[in-house]
């Protein structure tokens, strides 16, 4: 079946391909303008911005093939007309549906989906042909003498060649000659207010302008943008970025020109006359808090009540309802201070990130008893106290074969009168798993129920003063949170409390920072005899050696479905266990080999790990900064790096109060015993911004954790697994690795991790994008108890574990978010013989498709 869906797929992009005639649709006379290049001192320039000074851009393709100008090509123009022509031709079919139909029926099946529809579709998601336009091209050869006037090119020479030596078709090429580049001989500025012209004094250092640098109209602009800014968060509360020009003086100079930057006097109108006056620098002389506004408009407020704290006035319509510091620690406007925008920026951030008002409206007017001062005046919408937030979501695993799963939540505002907020929720799962024992034969056998509450406050909460360490500016936060959840027939039907204690500040706009002063999770295991119902991959494997070394029949049973001898789960399978392991001689085949002793074992010891009850309490640091400006930015990097430490607090609580300890000698808590070990995690994303829209997006990833002192392993909760949408998409999530191993168990991990991601994306048609991928990397064990060779690290000799995985996707741009697909192929497998490890699963039968929302990096 799937060999047919290939032979099918094949034929039609074939088909696509070979019938389709780029210039179809280009009307006589006319020509499709298949190529536009632009030759900088004759060679192909390979600049984006100087393309998209072009008027006229060929019709975009994918790897050189115009697939939309194609598909929109094969659309049939006017289907409503053949059908009108069609009726009139066949008066009998005509009169046949008008029988049945009313006349404006009949007509409108030419406008229909079964009429018009496919062609309208192509239409849509095709792109027409781009006709060579004269006025366009010359238009465009201004526009590029511009784009290089303005890096310092004063004297280009330029003309365009049309190619038109194939039938409906143009080759235009622009050719531009630089010559040479003009650079800054000298700089001078020139500032009418005194006042003006000592702060630009003082802000020189920061100028971007230098003698001796080729001229470029960027820097000029950026230095507009600088020297306003300098100005405005100095008290300039009237300056505005036009009054700043430039003087550019190239007269009697060889490829040198001067720049003056000219700042005059303050316009303004008295009695319609135009006058000027130099400008002045104001400050802060009250601060107003309106904290109920309810509308856009500032006007009509009624004030019902009112205070005032450290100089700051507060009013209400109704009863005050905050306490006034938790609303003036937000504001960065302060009585005394100069006019700053940057000021205004941090107070408006500060009071978003608290979550209890809207985007605040912040206006300044002029303070009528001091000609220097303003009255600022902030007003506050503040969002509904209470909030019912509820989702679902149909899911699907390899547990659960169906399952459906919900959660609702309560958010509290203002819940102390601090502008704290408050968030309570309930979460629950049912499903179903043929793979479960189900003896009150229930289609949904599966559940899961959990409760989580988390309290934010808009501050450092610490007994000590921190705003020298993070101050009010890095918009600090404190969360505490609490979390239970039950599971019932489920995995091993855990119970997990987890609980947080984390700071959180932003150290600027692009750098976020989180302290988890303690993060605890403790997992308890109620059903750990339906282990091997779960992980049913080491069920067979053990069933199978148990039937291939004749073990005792008394570990079998007769499984009605198949009518063969199958391990009883759980009495079975560990009589088994214990026979091939301690008293070999118990079976009837009793010589078992090395490799089979081992596999056994390693089941043991992953049965042993993953049916551990655990104690997690480690305190972790987490660092984030990106370059990237907005959601538009395409290029830009990123990177973060995470340090945890799990079990030293609960180590030294243990050595004092002389905890009990298990047979093996470690620490235990609750009759757990806890976890220790160090954790480290590095990521870094690059973006770059390629030639007609497409992106390459790279990503680096490396984490290891550490087990020491109390742990000979680190929970499976703090390990690392690789594949899936996010990771390795050659590979299903926790289906590749450890190291050479080839993944032996239904769920496999390690204690270490090292990706690299590199896609190509591209443009397609309408909202659909494509990629281009591959990815590369494996998990393996390191200074942890496993001792199997091909799960462990063995410094650069692994590099050959290294596993990789290509493929291409497709990508649904929906504009909040992305859908993707992406079909993977295995291109080397770490787990075949060595000979036999490249290019030997790239067929679809081994393919493997990952659906996910959201680039993956």
């Amino acid at each position: 079946m799937k060999n047919r869906i290939t032979k099918i797929a094949l034929y039609l992009v074939t088909l696509l391909i070979v019938s389709c005639n780029i210039t179809k649709r280009v009307p006589n006379g006319k020509r499709l303008l298949s190529e536009s290049d632009i030759l900088v001192n004759n060679k192909i320039s390979k600049d984006e911005e100087a393309y998209y000074q072009l008027y006229q851009k060929r019709n975009s393709s994918i790897l050189g093939y115009k697939l939309r100008l194609n598909l929109y090509n094969l659309a049939t123009p006017k289907k409503d007309s053949l059908y009108e022509a069609w009726l009139t031709k066949n008066p009998k079919t005509h009169q046949f549906l008008t029988s049945f139909l009313s006349d404006k029926q009949v007509n409108r099946l030419g406008k229909s989906f079964v009429v018009s529809g496919m062609g309208n579709f192509l239409r849509g998601i095709g792109e027409p042909p781009v006709i060579l336009d004269s006025t366009s091209t010359k238009k465009s050869l201004k526009r590029l003498e511009s784009f290089y006037f303005n890096k310092g090119y004063f004297d280009v020479k330029n003309h365009f060649v049309v190619d038109t030596s194939k039938a409906k078709q143009a080759f235009l090429k622009y050719y531009i000659e630089l010559g040479n580049p003009y650079s800054v001989d000298s700089l001078y500025s020139k500032i009418d207010s005194p006042v003006l012209d000592s702060l630009y004094q003082k802000g020189l250092k920061q100028t971007v302008l230098k003698t001796n640098k080729q001229y470029s109209t960027e820097d000029l602009n950026y230095e507009r943008t600088r020297i306003t800014s300098h100005f405005r968060n100095n008290g300039a509360y009237l300056f505005q970025s036009n009054y700043i020009t430039y003087d550019i003086d190239t007269i009697g100079k060889k490829y040198k020109t001067s720049v003056g930057t000219l700042i005059k006097n303050f316009n303004y109108y008295e009695n319609d006359t135009l006058k000027q006056a130099p400008f002045k620098l104001y400050k802060i002389n009250r601060v107003n808090i309106y904290t109920d506004h309810s509308n856009n408009k500032t006007e009509n407020f009624i004030i019902k009540d009112s205070t005032q704290y450290s100089d700051f006035y507060l009013y209400s319509q109704k009863k005050l309802k905050y306490r006034p510091k938790s609303i003036t620690d937000a504001i960065f406007i302060t009585k005394g201070s100069m006019f700053s925008d940057e000021n205004t920026s941090l107070t408006s951030r500060y009071l978003s990130n608290l979550r209890v008002f809207n985007y605040p409206t912040i206006i300044y007017k002029p303070d009528p008893k001091d000609s220097n001062g303003l009255i600022s005046e902030i007003y506050l919408v503040p969002r509904k106290k209470y909030t019912l937030n509820t989702s679902a979501d149909f899911t699907h695993s390899n547990i659960q074969d169906f399952g459906i799963s919900g959660n609702s939540s309560v958010s509290i505002r203002n819940v102390f009168n601090g502008t704290e907020t408050f968030e309570i929720g309930l979460r629950g799962t049912i499903a179903t798993s043929k793979q479960l024992a189900n003896p009150d034969n229930r289609f949904f056998n599966i559940s899961e129920i959990g409760i989580d509450a988390k309290l934010n406050f808009p501050r450092i909460f610490f007994p000590i003063k921190t705003n020298k360490i993070i101050p009010k500016s890095m918009i600090p936060s404190t969360t505490l949170s609490v979390g239970f959840a039950k599971q019932t027939n489920i995995g091993l039907d855990k119970q997990n409390l987890t609980s947080s204690f984390s700071y959180n500040w932003k150290p600027s706009s692009k750098t976020t920072a989180k302290f988890d002063l303690f993060n605890i999770q403790f997992v308890k295991n109620l059903n750990i005899g339906n282990y091997f119902n779960i992980y049913k991959s080491s069920y067979t494997t053990l069933n199978n050696l148990a039937l291939a070394y004749n073990a005792n029949t008394n570990y079998f049973y007769t499984n009605p479905d198949t009518n063969l001898p199958e391990l009883i789960i759980e009495d079975g399978v560990g009589g088994f266990i214990y026979d091939a392991l301690v008293q070999p001689n118990n079976l009837g085949n009793p010589f078992i080999s090395l490799e089979d002793y081992k596999t056994v074992l390693s089941i043991l010891e992953r049965y042993n790990r993953l049916t551990e009850d655990n104690l997690i309490f480690a305190s972790t640091f987490s660092y984030n900064r990106t370059t990237q400006e907005n959601t538009g930015d395409k290029n830009f990097h990123s990177y973060k790096f995470k340090v945890e430490s799990a079990g030293n607090f609960l180590a030294l609580i243990a050595r004092m109060s002389k905890q009990l300890k298990t047979q093996e000698g470690a620490g235990t808590f609750f009759e757990v015993q806890y976890s220790q070990y160090v954790k480290g995690e590095f990521e870094f994303i690059k973006h770059w911004d390629l030639f007609g829209k497409n992106v390459l997006a790279t990503r680096m990833f490396a984490g290891m954790a550490i087990p020491y002192g109390n742990s000979k392993t680190v929970p499976f909760s703090r390990s690392y697994f690789s594949g899936g949408s996010n990771d390795n998409r050659a590979w299903q999530p926790y289906s590749l690795g450890p190291g050479s191993s080839g993944s032996i168990f239904d769920f496999n991990e390690a204690n270490m991790k090292i990706a690299l991601n590199a896609e190509l994306r591209f443009p397609m048609f309408g909202k659909f994008n494509g990629a281009i991928f591959a990815d590369a990397g494996n998990i393996w064990n390191f200074l942890d108890a496993t001792t199997e060779k091909s799960f462990l690290f063995k410094g650069i000799n692994s590099l050959d574990e290294f596993a990789l995985g290509t493929g291409f996707g497709l990508r649904y741009d929906q504009g909040l978010f992305v859908v993707r697909a992406d079909l993977g192929f295995k291109t080397y497998n770490p787990a075949l013989e060595v000979n036999h490890r490249w290019f030997k699963q790239i067929n679809l039968n081994e393919s493997v498709i990952n659906i996910g929302i959201n680039y993956p990096f």
